[in-house]
């Protein structure tokens, strides 16, 4: 059974940093690209970041460029994001994403307000 598990939101003030995580099971993450989407009410879902299964390639949203960085460490199995300089506009759910298979995680509340 397919499982992408994501942890590490929550309420944030501006200018201040988090770091997402999402365990993957039931599959071979370390075979597969990933990505990771946002969506904040009334908005569509959209792309944030993504990278290649064997780390040569990422890709990002302009909105986030330079603020967040996507990695991954295939020996645990597990896509992080690591989110700097937050604005209030970067409040939205996030989710894990599997490009490949086109699995979804439950996604994780980020918050950013003072």
């Amino acid at each position: 059974q397919v499982h992408l598990v994501e942890s590490g939101g929550g309420l944030v003030q501006p200018g201040g940093s988090l770091r997402l995580s999402c365990v993957a099971s039931g599959f071979p993450f370390g075979l597969n690209d990933m990505s990771w989407y946002r969506q904040a009410p009334g908005n569509e879902r959209e792309l944030v970041a993504g990278i290649t299964w064997n780390r040569r390639t990422t890709n990002y949203a302009d909105s986030v460029k330079g603020r967040f960085t996507i990695a991954r460490d295939n020996a645990k199995n597990t896509l992080y994001l690591e989110m700097n300089s937050l604005k209030p506009e970067d409040t939205a759910i996030y989710y894990c994403h599997c490009r490949s298979r086109n699995y979804w995680g439950q996604g994780t509340q980020v918050t950013v307000s003072s």
